[in-house]
């Protein structure tokens, strides 16, 4: 797992380096000192002059500053390539997400696919830092300290043996138990994101429906057993400092008590004197703190153990969709076919989305789709672009089979509008240039007169700079569908979509706009879905659909001398409008 993720260091590899070499220096600065100060105070019990103290004084002066100089750059250096491989990390994750299809985004929920962009990468990035930094000077520390602790000390060292091993079965237990626990927050996490992300996208339905309550006891219920999950870890994790401390003070009280006698009785014969009994408390604080650190990565790297195997289940994933070897580069023109077409979405699901679909359309023609809620219509286009590929069957463009296409040159032929469009935070006329980055102004307004759009574009005080908050919550429904018509139009198609994308304006203004596309755009193919026969009256061919197949086709005069159900909601409809 972590030869994947460190595959995101990349430009960061000198800094990585780095840290851990200053971390070297600054440990063996470190574990002089103390020997040097041993020295010092054996020089000072032998009586001697101020000039040796002044010294020895230097000397641990300069060691100091050295030392405070490498642990300075080895924290630099540390948060330099934790940072940029936290970065360079998002960025594979985002990417890899951006060329997911339809079906890869299903198999991850939006909020945990957020989850991991943010709190798992931040884990992986804190356990990165600690890895090059903490995980390299606590064994060097432990090493070298013990080491030295035996050349001062001698016999009195043997605590660290009694010591060491009591700290690493207590260290064992702790990432034993934590570690399952951990695994189970992180699909906590999800669930308290996915109960925000709902309720901050849904608020105006939540407060419609007064249904304050209800989410918050919702988001109580998941933050709970967050916290619940949390404080169970964090139990665990507690016994680790205070048994850190309860060996860290018996080593030094066995140190002082038996150290003190030794010196006092002579025991120790002219080896062991105070300057080592002080080195050698140093040295044992230094191996015990290093102990207590070593089990602190540990902790993280087990929270990030969990985290990074979340990440690298984004990493690994492979788009469903991709282009062929050789793909086609140009579409000739916007001619659809489904040819004996089925679809289901996954290989889960019990029954077809869509059977057996036998379906032709010219280049330039007008075809509307008229169906029952659930009868699959959506379901029909998204096969178009290539959103999802149908299980059986084939479905062409342009007289090619849509998965002999480069994907960008497919959907670049084809403009989706759907009914439940989304306006981006920026200005109106960076919203249209999602169609074409390099449309001048003359071809956004254009676009927009053909989508009814440029009169209420023009009533605002900053007309196409006028900014548009996050997700259009400043514009009403009609106005958002009709800058998405326009952001279509754009593209210049060769196959123009809309997926019941004039359900918010009135039948005047869904008139005008369909006059506008036959009039302005005959040579693009436009398939409209809707629930208003008035909407396809006027196309070519109108397709009824009822349960993810094709019940009638034929014009709106055939289709109501011959289709007892085109014609009864037909007349309802029209019933219901002249009735108003």
């Amino acid at each position: 797992m972590w030869k994947t993720l460190i595959q995101s260091i990349r430009e960061y590899k000198k800094p990585t380096i780095l840290a851990p070499v200053y971390v070297t220096l600054e440990v063996i600065i470190e574990c002089i000192i103390p020997f040097i100060t041993a020295l010092l105070v054996n020089q000072i019990k032998a009586g001697c002059t101020f000039g040796v103290v002044v010294r020895y004084g230097l000397v641990l002066i300069v060691l100091a500053s050295m030392s405070l100089i490498f642990g300075w750059l080895s924290g630099k250096s540390a948060a330099t390539a934790a940072s940029g491989f936290s970065r360079n990390l998002r960025k594979d994750l985002f990417y890899n997400i951006q060329s997911f299809s339809f079906e890869n985004i299903d198999r991850f929920s939006s909020s945990s696919l957020v989850t991991r962009l943010t709190t798992d990468v931040s884990n992986v990035q804190n356990a990165f830092m600690m890895l090059i930094r903490v995980a390299i000077r606590s064994p060097l520390m432990l090493i070298f300290a013990v080491v030295m602790a035996f050349i001062m000390g001698g016999r009195l060292a043997l605590i660290f043996v009694v010591v060491i091993p009591i700290l690493g079965l207590g260290l064992f237990f702790v990432i034993r138990k934590a570690f399952p626990i951990f695994r189970r927050v992180f699909r906590k996490y999800d669930a308290l994101n996915q109960s925000i992300q709902e309720n901050v996208q849904g608020i105006r339905v939540v407060k419609s429906f007064v249904r304050e309550d209800y989410e918050k006891q919702k988001f109580g219920t998941a933050a709970e057993e967050l916290r619940a999950e949390f404080t169970k870890a964090e139990k665990i994790l507690a016994f680790n400092s205070p048994l850190m401390q309860f060996c860290l003070y018996v080593n030094m009280v066995f140190i002082l008590t038996f150290g003190a006698y030794t010196i006092a009785t002579g025991g120790g014969g002219a080896n062991f004197n105070v300057g080592q009994l002080s080195s050698l408390m140093i040295y044992s604080f230094q191996t015990l703190m290093s102990l207590m650190m070593l089990s602190m990565v540990f902790v993280m790297v087990t929270i990030a153990d969990e985290s990074g195997r979340r990440i690298i289940e984004v990493l690994g994933e492979q788009s469903t969709l991709t282009s062929p070897e050789h793909p086609v580069q140009t579409v000739a023109d916007g001619s659809v076919d489904f040819d004996h077409v089925s679809f289901r979405y996954s290989e889960k699901a019990e029954r077809m989305a869509l059977s057996n679909i036998d379906l032709h359309i010219r280049s330039g023609e007008v075809v509307g789709i008229l169906g029952t809620t659930g009868s699959s219509k959506t379901s029909l286009v998204q096969l178009i672009p290539r959103l999802y590929d149908a299980t059986n069957g084939t479905v062409s463009v342009g007289g090619k089979n849509v998965k002999d296409y480069d994907l960008s040159v497919l959907r670049d032929s084809v403009s989706v509008v759907l009914q439940n469009n989304l306006l981006f935070s920026g200005t109106i006329a960076e919203n249209l240039r999602w169609g074409n980055p390099q449309a001048t102004d003359d071809e956004l307004q254009h676009a927009c007169v053909l989508a009814q759009a440029d009169d209420f574009i023009r009533s605002f005080p900053q007309g196409y700079e006028t900014r548009i908050e996050q997700g259009g919550t400043n514009v009403s429904g009609g106005q958002k569908q009709r800058l998405c018509i326009a952001r279509a139009l754009l593209k210049k198609p060769r196959i123009l979509i809309l997926d019941d994308s004039t359900s918010a304006v009135d039948t005047h203004t869904d008139a005008k706009i369909r006059k506008a596309l036959k009039e302005f755009l005959p040579e693009t193919t436009k398939i409209i879905i809707a629930q208003r026969v008035a909407s396809v009256m006027d196309a070519d061919h109108i397709v009824l659909m009822d349960k993810g197949g094709i019940s009638s086709i034929g014009t709106h005069e055939q289709l109501l001398k011959t289709d007892a159900v085109y014609r009864e909601v037909y007349e309802s409809q029209n019933k219901a409008g002249d009735e108003e």
